[in-house]
């Protein structure tokens, strides 16, 4: 990527910190790749035994994102039970391992006994029939697990909720040796990269040139919105719409299609199935390194949060010109291997 910079406005809202990783068609098409690449195996029948009629890997994919609010409906029952006895849910979705490391490590600086890696294991485990609702430390039921599962074979392949940035009072990226470190007085945690913020119409306007929007689409909205978008949400979401339209597919079901035809090269999974969230997770570090390639920290400033009313450090964030085309080639790649790494982790543990 060539080294152009962008200069970074600091003005607009800020995006929630609970923004749903790869958005609703991010995780769509995990779960529909993993839907077609299980059909007519043991895996496909055990599933279907978990799920309700009319609902399938695919259509289920965003459930742990939902049952964080009402922007999905109403909550069920089954959505109030779950979050009632998980109060710290939205934490199992990532974990915050500087993205300069190779590996996470249990007890790691920014992993935390609730993360992604940790409670994938515990799902693995209720749905292996190896611990029980009444045992694991979350009470899962093999159903949650499956639900909890679909979804976090999604998040883990997001590299921005593995590999995590942390800058100093002058303005660089660093690694902290110890969690005590992160004092927001010497090393910030620049939350997932939330608290770094892209300068959006400058976005909008390169990927324009760079990555065209399919024929017949409809003339962008004009709506006043924010002048900035975190970098989080831009690897939640924008990085997914950019991967369909290279990919010349409007829906989750024609991009998981498109995906299968083209006949990836996955790495395959080794060992025990319940250390396949480490290999996805050092995998996802290793791609996180490119997302932070080449951005350079610009101004910093002050924003409170509209909701709590928190003071928290911001920083201007800038990119190469041409940064949609790799992030969008290494989104469209991460989210094969998430659709493929779910199938493969369904049928290790239901075999044939």
């Amino acid at each position: 990527m060539k080294k152009l910079a962008c200069i970074v406005a600091l003005s607009g809202a800020f995006a929630s910190f609970n923004a749903m990783a790869w958005g609703n068609d991010g995780h769509k098409i995990v779960g529909a790749i993993a839907d077609q690449l299980i059909k007519g195996s043991k895996a496909e029948k055990q599933v279907q035994a978990l799920l309700l009629p009319g609902e399938s890997l695919e259509k289920v994919s965003v459930w742990a994102d939902c049952v964080k609010g009402s922007y999905c409906g109403p909550q069920t029952p089954e959505m109030m039970a779950y979050t009632a006895a998980n109060p710290k849910h939205s934490e199992y979705h990532y974990t915050d391992v500087p993205f300069q490391l190779t590996e996470y490590h249990d007890h790691g600086v920014g992993t935390a006994e609730d993360d992604i890696v940790q409670t994938m294991k515990q799902a693995i485990l209720v749905l292996q029939g190896k611990d029980t609702p009444a045992t694991n430390p979350h009470k899962f039921t093999k159903r949650q697990a499956l639900l909890i599962l679909v979804h976090q074979a999604g998040d883990i392949h997001q590299p921005l909720h593995v590999g995590a940035g942390f800058v100093s009072k002058d303005g660089q990226f660093v690694v902290p040796k110890t969690q005590a470190e992160i004092d927001s007085l010497n090393i910030f945690d620049a939350r997932g990269g939330n608290n770094l913020l892209l300068d959006d119409a400058k976005i909008e306007a390169t990927s324009s040139q760079l990555i065209p929007p399919p024929e017949g689409d409809a003339k962008p909205s004009t709506a006043p919105k924010s002048t900035t978008k975190p970098f989080h949400s831009y690897w939640d979401t924008t990085v997914v719409n950019y991967a369909m339209r290279r990919s010349s597919t409007r829906t989750p079901q024609q991009f998981a299609q498109w995906a299968i035809d083209s006949k990836p090269n996955i790495p395959v999974n080794t060992g025990e199935v319940v250390s396949w969230p480490y290999q996805w997770a050092n995998d996802a570090l290793a791609v996180s390194k490119l997302a932070y390639g080449d951005v350079k920290i610009g101004a910093v400033s002050k924003q409170t949060s509209r909701s709590t009313g928190e003071s928290y450090t911001v920083w201007a964030l800038s990119v190469p010109d041409n940064y949609p085309v790799p992030s969008s080639a290494i989104a469209r790649e991460q989210l094969i291997k998430g659709g493929y790494h779910l199938a493969s982790m369904l049928q290790k543990i239901w075999p044939n």
